[in-house]
């Protein structure tokens, strides 16, 4: 199978990453996307506003009923900087034989040379490079282009960042995340 890997913070997660995901899983021929949830990324070092906890509860609500979507608990388990390397290592050895792509912006891309172990990254998965507004695509020389594709995807205004600053002026959050996600922000009281 062609496995897609879409991580971040998802803080929370949103209908942004739900249209890229699909455009990069569409125009790629994935099979799956699984959404991976970060415990601390490693260029925050912090959890972030919301607990992993909650953030891994309110990705499995936005990705449920999507049958090329799933999520991955596996860096919320391990309680620690969650390094790219580290997922993909686990997740070779849980599925032999798919085939791993790994699903970054623009942005990443650009210093994707100063991650944790990225020769081994890319013995184990290619990239999936996302546009992003305000980053002009550009071959990174480090990494090359045979393991390395790029994908156009459409501009979306939304940020996990604006969400959160919207729920704590208490302004509406419909049509931003899924409606089960903005519930779930509401019954735990997030981002206030």
């Amino acid at each position: 199978m062609k496995i897609g890997i879409f991580g971040g913070s998802f803080d929370p997660p949103h209908y942004g990453h739900l249209i890229v995901a699909d455009h990069v899983a569409d125009a790629l021929a994935l099979d799956k996307v699984l959404f991976i949830p970060s415990f601390i990324a490693p260029h925050k070092q912090q959890s972030g506003p919301a607990p992993a906890e909650h953030r891994l509860n309110m990705t499995r609500l936005a990705v449920f009923g999507a049958p090329h979507f799933d999520c991955l608990d596996i860096e919320v388990m391990r309680t620690e900087v969650s390094y790219t390397v580290h997922t993909l290592e686990e997740l070779s050895k849980r599925m032999p034989g798919d085939s791993l792509t790994l699903i970054i912006g623009m942005d990443n891309y650009r210093t994707f040379h100063q991650w944790k172990e990225p020769a081994r990254i890319l013995q184990m998965a290619t990239l999936a490079v996302m546009d992003r507004p305000g980053y002009p695509r550009q071959v990174n020389e480090v990494i090359g282009t045979d393991r390395s594709v790029f994908v156009d995807v459409p501009a979306i205004g939304i940020s996990s960042s604006a969400i959160r600053s919207r729920v704590r002026e208490g302004h509406s959050i419909r049509f931003l995340v899924p409606d089960a996600v903005r519930e779930y922000i509401g019954t735990h009281a997030l981002y206030r």
